[in-house]
């Protein structure tokens, strides 16, 4: 059985089923899902977690022990496979297949993974899945659908906003659920439940002290190496989330890698995307860098990405900040 995010609760709320799947590429939409569906089980006494990183080298001998193997805590456990490219291989269908055949009453399957492509959707485990199971698929807001979505996560937090608040975040924000969550987070813990003008707003960011993603972004543009560092010091510290980190990075130098090389005005900065006030910024990494530099480090973006989401990337270490603190320390620095 099919469900939106969005219907998740209600579902949960008529019973638990044997078997979830919750897939997509929109990180907050599938954290939060995950959350829901634990929090429901928990509920109704699955006090156990047994969690298994999927990988091409990952035993399913003991994915199959788990299930088969009673509860040391608890009458009732939740086994948690976290499969990144939604590929199980050929074992691991088998092995998934064969559980959903006939899912103990004792457990509750919860897979979780990225995006899935028709392959995976097609095959039989998928399939199985889908007969006894819920499968959540998360999908990007589209941008006519944010400024709903935006208000609601304020009224959520008691936060009233008006017209002009939601723009700024929709701008500021550029359609990634889990800043937009942060933001509206660290608004609150800020003013409280309250009501929340473009003034107040502004004058809250301009006096907030904390580090931000987006500062972390500015110093690195800006050339500020010493400070960049500190930031990505203080943001692992405060335990902020690298993939938004690195979607924030990632977005601006793809901008860089765009428009470096030409005759670059304000006027062609501000049509790329680049805001006004953010344009002597992009001025100052374009007369650092050539134009080879940005396409290296964008793609080592996407190997980030991929590492950030649990996927061993060969070359990359497999501690995801050090390769965010290399790749913003490059952009800040100058190229020899």
């Amino acid at each position: 059985m099919q469900a939106r995010p969005d219907q998740l609760g209600a579902s949960l709320q008529r019973g638990l089923a044997p078997a979830y799947i919750v897939s997509g590429d929109e990180p907050l939409q599938v954290m939060e899902a995950l959350d829901t569906i634990r929090a429901a089980c928990r509920a109704q006494g699955f006090i156990e977690r047994d969690i298994f990183d999927i990988n091409k080298d990952f035993e399913w001998a003991h994915f199959e022990d788990t299930a088969a193997s009673m509860s040391l805590f608890s009458d009732r456990k939740m086994i948690e496979c976290r499969m990144p490219t939604g590929k199980p291989g050929r074992e691991g269908s088998a092995a998934l297949k064969k559980y959903l055949e006939d899912p103990p009453r004792d457990n509750v399957l919860i897979i979780s993974s990225g995006k899935l492509d028709g392959g995976s959707k097609n095959s039989a485990w998928y399939k199985a899945l889908d007969k006894v199971g819920v499968t959540v698929a998360c999908w990007p807001i589209e941008d006519r659908e944010l400024s709903h979505w935006l208000r609601h996560r304020f009224s959520a937090k008691g936060i009233e906003v008006d017209d002009e608040v939601v723009q700024y975040m929709r701008d500021r924000v550029e359609g990634n659920l889990l800043a937009a969550a942060q933001e509206i987070e660290k608004l609150y813990m800020l003013n409280g439940a309250s009501r929340l003008d473009i003034e107040s707003l502004q004058t809250l960011v301009a006096d907030n002290s904390r580090y931000s993603v987006f500062e972390l972004v500015d110093c690195a543009l800006k050339g500020d190496r010493a400070r960049t560092q500190r930031i990505i010091d203080h943001l692992e510290a405060e335990g902020a989330s690298p993939i938004v980190l690195n979607w924030a990075i990632t977005k601006d130098i793809r901008l860089l890698a765009a428009v470096a090389g030409q005759q670059v005005s304000d006027g062609v900065l501000m049509k790329a995307g680049v805001w006004r006030n953010r344009v002597g910024l992009f001025r100052q990494a374009l007369g650092r860098h050539r134009a080879m530099v940005f396409k290296a480090l964008l793609a080592r973006c996407a190997r980030i990405d991929q590492l950030s989401k649990g996927v061993r990337i060969p070359g990359l270490s497999p501690n995801v900040w050090d390769e965010i603190g290399l790749v913003a320390s490059r952009l800040a620095s100058r190229t020899q």
